[in-house]
């Protein structure tokens, strides 16, 4: 086959790859997607496209049908050549991936974002010095596991001079995969270039007008095209002998294959069909199990002969994908069913008992639970190594073969689990609905419930979730010792994670009296989370008292090390339930470093949301804005799609400081339209008050008055109390600004309520600034001094202080007290100013010029010049963290991390590691 007959006709193909080189020869992290059907020339491409990346390395790796469905198993053959750079990885990366290829055992539950950031380090490892190109065949055909962490790769290559070059035949679930990778269709060649294949594979070029209705009837594929032109006479090529009707096209270019086929030998097709259904194209195993069948080595002999397979000293190679398919599709059922347990057979005998299983699992005829057995422990490990996907697929097949209903749905509950760790919360759903059906009246009931609730809690309706652990928890309380106590404090404490989501105070009460209900757990984390839900619930029961002393009692228990980021996340809701907003702050960014450490990613966007929103309260509103886009896109790649919803709130309250009302009301609109139909309360009111902010901030009162005290009176969402506390000091202000003081009052005194038990500075400087907003004389003007005093020593009270100085400033030039005014405007204004928050600075500097004083505008905060992404590193170097374990915890090459930190030095003016972390102090 000549190149003229290979990539007739590709310019504009070979442009792009030779574009996508040139990227990678740069430094620039690539990735392509090429798609078209079978036959249109897409391994010709990849091959000239690995032909021509030097200097840059190259891998290769080819999807597999029968290994479709075996984690990992296309990663292993596209990364062994260099797994020998897996020790240069960070640590838990490195077990992650050693694990994932088979180099070590699996630690067992690996976070399949970890195997996938360990991936994308080792590409960039393995693309020093010259760049590295990854060329990826039959991408429908690769394994979830591997696809997922190639894509994971894709979407995060940075300056690592990594290219991902893949290929997939044109579906439908082959553009869902690769939907985030820049595309481009290889489609059929015009009549022309038709003509140069026709003329390469014949013994004479085809007149025009025989090439136009060849290319017709072909529509240009190339693969149609040589083996049409194989079939035609030199008479017909010329136009001296009518062409074939039909020719042998479409559908018919596997009937050209299967022509060839059924001419061969009994024994080279019997041969033939072993490798098909063997994949790898592993020449010993094919001989050893077609041996077994009765056929000699030397049967693959006529196949070769004919063209249909290359055999080489490391294994046999179909020519083209549709060659393997014709001699499946020829093949009767009962003949495939004998040479998958030829195969299984000899991949028992060579250790594989994985493989095995699967290849009996195919010639089953119904159930089996020894196969399904042996099915069930190869998705065991397939999950220990972090292809949970993988193993999902390979759990339900199980389920089909075993013959036990309760054992059926113990199966495919697991791979409801395995589902939803790997990403697929609609399989997860399907199996965990086929689960409860089948475990009738004897099922884990109460485990599967558990699970449902989960799922809804974290992708559909909030409240729904609720009711169901509420159930959930009824069906445990027969038995209230033990392990059976712990199963049921978790189902509480799932139940309570709902309420707070959907704005629930009489299910909060009910939760903390059946918490109550348990006995004392002798394990700490338990007794704390026992405590934290008791006091929640008497606290929104009216007991004030009481559950403040229960919640402090929690949050004193809160050890410096121990806690995972759950807990602590229980412990920002418990300090906010006491009105310590800022102490909730500290420990919502303490839980977002402990989810890093640990590396458990699935829970990351999650834990994230915390963060995000513990950043704005501390005035750190890039920060914030950068962590939410963080989680936002694990959210939307894990399927967490109420999560998502959090982030596109808090998105939207950070555009709402900066005033920019375009980007507020796209992510408020944006999380409304999940957060409404999925009841979420707390994401509602969060999405409302950015609206409510953002009018406020450019002095719509009305409008602000009018969209705040919604979150109190009317509409989804209303009354949540996480909510309407939060924007308490905002509503105040909205309601006095609109001159509304009754209902300013009214807010001023539900803070004061809400309040009673909060002890930190900063609370109480809240409250005395809402005070100052509704009282008369010189009252309010100590007060505001009494904020600010409350505020001085907390670093992260940059935007409350503003703010404060901002309403002393306003209040003492109505009262003609200019000079003493002036101070409080001019730092109000430069604190709005490096904050980024514009309308706010705009207004403070209107004041000041009122009072007398050209103030000009501030410049920003260098950290406000930064992007998201070099904020979320400089963040991490800033804590004195190297950049290996930045990369690590960010998912991220080192590469990728160094050249960012290039950038960002000079962006802040700084040289050193050490400045950084003195500027961020």
């Amino acid at each position: 086959m000549t190149a003229v007959d290979r990539l007739a006709g590709r310019e504009r193909e070979l442009a792009a790859i030779d574009d996508f080189l040139t990227g990678v020869r740069s430094g620039t992290g690539q990735a392509l997607a090429l798609r078209g059907e079978p036959g249109a020339g897409k391994t010709a491409l990849l091959l000239r496209a690995a032909e021509r990346a030097a200097p840059a390395r190259v891998l290769r790796a080819t999807g597999a049908e029968p290994e479709s469905q075996m984690a990992f198993a296309a990663l292993h053959q596209l990364l062994r050549p260099v797994s020998g750079l897996v020790d240069a990885l960070p640590e838990a990366q490195r077990e992650a991936v050693r694990g994932a290829l088979g180099l070590a055992a699996p630690t067992g539950g690996q976070d399949r974002f970890l195997v996938s950031a360990g991936v994308l380090s080792l590409l960039a490892e393995a693309a020093v010095p010259d760049g590295l190109v990854c060329v990826v065949d039959d991408f429908q055909w690769v394994d979830r596991a591997s696809a997922d962490a190639l894509l994971f790769a894709a979407r995060r290559l940075g300056a690592d001079g990594v290219g991902l070059l893949f290929a997939a035949r044109d579906t439908a679930e082959a553009r869902h995969a690769l939907k985030d990778v820049p595309g481009l269709t290889v489609a059929g060649l015009d009549a022309a270039d038709a003509a140069l294949v026709l003329a390469a594979r014949s013994a004479v070029p085809p007149v025009p007008d025989v090439a136009a209705l060849v290319a017709a009837a072909t529509g240009g594929n190339p693969l149609a095209l040589r083996e049409t032109a194989g079939l035609l006479t030199p008479e017909q090529l010329t136009g001296r002998a009518p062409l074939p009707d039909p020719l042998p096209v479409g559908d018919g270019i596997g009937a050209v294959f299967g022509e060839q086929i059924a001419r061969l030998p009994e024994a080279t097709r019997l041969v033939l069909l072993v490798a098909a259904l063997e994949g790898l194209g592993d020449l010993r195993l094919v001989l050893r199990a077609a041996a077994r069948l009765g056929a000699a080595a030397d049967a693959l002999d006529a196949a070769e002969a004919a063209g249909l397979l290359d055999i080489e000293p490391t294994g046999i190679r179909f020519r083209h994908p549709l060659i393997r398919s014709a001699v499946h599709a020829g093949a009767g059922a009962a003949d495939r069913r004998a040479v998958h347990r030829a195969l299984a057979a000899e991949s028992e005998e060579a250790g594989d008992t994985g493989r095995g299983a699967r290849h009996r699992a195919e010639a089953a005829l119904g159930p089996d639970e020894d196969i399904a057995a042996e099915l069930a422990a190869a998705a065991g490990l397939a999950r220990a190594r972090g292809g949970y996907a993988d193993a999902a697929r390979t759990l339900i097949r199980a389920a089909d073969l075993t013959p036990d209903r309760r054992t059926r749905s113990l199966r495919l509950k697991d791979a409801a689990v395995a589902a939803w760790l790997g990403g697929r919360p609609g399989q997860a759903r399907s199996s965990l609905a086929a689960a409860r059906e089948a475990a009738g009246d004897d099922g884990p009931s109460v485990e599967i419930a558990q699970l449902s609730g989960r799922f809804e809690l974290h992708s559909a309706d909030a409240a729904e979730a609720l009711r169901t652990f509420l159930a959930a928890a009824e069906r445990t309380a027969e038995q209230v010792s033990g392990q059976t106590a712990r199963a049921r404090l978790s189902i509480l404490a799932d139940a309570a994670e709902a309420a707070s989501y959907v704005g629930d105070t009489g299910a909060a009460v009910l939760i903390g009296r059946r918490a109550e209900e348990l006995p004392e757990p002798g394990d700490p984390a338990d007794a704390f989370l026992r405590d934290v839900l008791i006091g929640a619930g008497a606290l929104q029961g009216g007991d004030s008292r009481g559950g403040a002393q229960r919640l402090r009692r929690a949050l004193d228990a809160v050890p410096d090390d121990g806690f995972d980021a759950v807990l602590l996340l229980w412990a920002a809701a418990a300090a906010s339930l006491l009105g310590e907003g800022d102490v909730g702050a500290r420990f919502g960014a303490r839980a977002g470093r402990v989810a890093r450490v640990s590396g458990m990613v699935g829970t990351l966007p999650v834990v994230l949301e915390s963060t995000a929103t513990a950043e704005r309260m501390n005035s750190a509103f890039a920060l914030s804005a950068a962590l939410s886009e963080e989680g936002l896109a694990l959210a939307r790649e894990t399927g967490i799609t109420n999560s998502a919803a959090a982030h596109l709130a808090n998105l939207a309250v950070c555009a709402a400081v900066r005033g920019d009302e375009t980007d507020a009301r796209t992510y408020a609109h944006e999380a409304l339209a999940i957060a409404i139909p999925h009841r979420l309360g707390l994401r509602v009111g969060v999405a409302s008050y950015a609206l409510g902010l953002l009018d406020l901030g450019l002095g719509r009162f009305e409008q602000a008055h009018e969209r705040l005290t919604a979150l109190t009176t009317a509409g989804p969402g209303a009354g949540h109390p996480a909510a309407v506390w939060g924007s308490t000091a905002d509503r105040v202000e909205a309601a006095v600004g609109a001159g509304d003081v009754d209902a300013a009052r009214a807010s001023v005194h539900f803070l004061e309520r809400w309040s009673a038990n909060a002890t930190s500075p900063r609370a109480r400087a809240l409250l005395a600034r809402c005070r100052a907003l509704v009282a008369e004389g010189d009252a309010a003007p100590e007060l505001l001094r009494h904020s600010l005093d409350l505020l001085a020593d907390d670093s992260g009270a940059a935007y409350d202080r503003a703010r404060t100085a901002l309403l002393l400033g306003e209040r003492l030039r109505r009262e003609r007290r200019v000079g003493e005014a002036r101070p409080h405007l001019r730092h109000a204004a430069e604190a709005f100013g490096r904050l980024g928050a514009v309308p706010w600075e705009r207004r403070a500097l209107g004041e000041l010029r009122a009072a007398g004083e050209a103030g000009d505008r501030a410049e920003p905060a260098a950290l406000t010049t930064l992007t998201a992404q070099e904020l979320r590193i400089t963040r991490l170097v800033a804590e004195g963290l190297s950049n290996r374990d930045v990369a690590a915890r960010l998912f991220l090459s080192t590469r990728t991390v160094e050249y960012h930190l290039y950038k960002v030095y000079p962006k802040l003016g700084v040289t050193s590691r050490t400045e950084l972390a003195r500027l961020l102090a």
